[in-house]
């Protein structure tokens, strides 16, 4: 139908049969001043409206193809259960690294203290407070750096408010056949710091022993953070 069919056809719609009939430039006049009423504007479909039909249309093209592609409704059910699967696939491939990421950064508190350095600085303070034969600050430190390296590895957190026995519990579970130790140098810890128990070469060599074999160790599972 012609534009001018259309106008013609408006007007005698919304005009009583006795009126004028209008030539064609005024019933194209009369039409635009018509559909120019808000009514119309309202009845047109919002953004909502027109995503929602894209949507449906989009599956209805899967279970309905046209052409000459064959779709079966089974064969499109199974196409998005695949594309879906990629997708989930892809959190666990690429969000994994962010993750590992954010578990490996250090607090700035441990043990109720700030504390800056990396585990190894704090080894190698420990050292030197042990060649010195300052026990009682050897085993602090050294068990500090225990936990700073499970922190830096991602697979132990030592948020603020974590306590030495706390901190061994949740490493148990990574490293079950280091548990009785882990919770001997946690004890040691304790005892040293807290308790003003006098340290020595054998309660240091506890700790030191079992940090060293815990850099060597490979946790039962992957790196993440645990928490207990």
């Amino acid at each position: 139908m012609s534009a001018g069919l259309l106008a013609t056809a408006l007007v005698r719609a919304v005009l009583p049969a006795e009126a004028l009939d209008p030539d064609r430039d005024e019933a194209r006049e009369w039409a635009e001043r018509e559909l120019s009423d808000p009514v119309y504007a309202e009845a047109q479909p919002t953004p909502l409206d027109r995503l929602a039909q894209a949507i449906g249309d989009f599956i209805d093209d899967l279970l309905n193809p046209r052409g000459d592609v064959e779709w079966s409704p089974v064969l499109a059910i199974a196409a998005v259960v695949i594309a879906v699967g990629l997708v989930i696939a892809a959190v666990l491939i690429w969000g994994r690294p962010r993750l590992a990421h954010r578990t490996g950064e250090r607090s700035a508190l441990l043990f109720g203290d700030a504390e800056t350095r990396s585990a190894s600085q704090l080894r190698q303070a420990a050292g030197a407070q042990a060649a010195a034969g300052e026990w009682d600050e050897a085993i602090v430190i050294r068990f500090r750096a225990l936990a700073r390296g499970l922190e830096e590895r991602g697979i132990v957190e030592a948020p603020p408010g974590t306590t030495a026995q706390s901190l061994a519990r949740r490493a148990h579970h990574p490293f079950p056949a280091h548990a009785a130790r882990l919770d001997a140098a946690a004890r040691a810890f304790d005892d040293v710091r807290y308790l003003r128990r006098h340290g020595s070469a054998e309660l240091y060599d506890v700790v030191a022993s079992l940090d060293d074999e815990l850099v060597r160790a490979t946790p039962r599972r992957a790196p993440q953070a645990v928490l207990a």
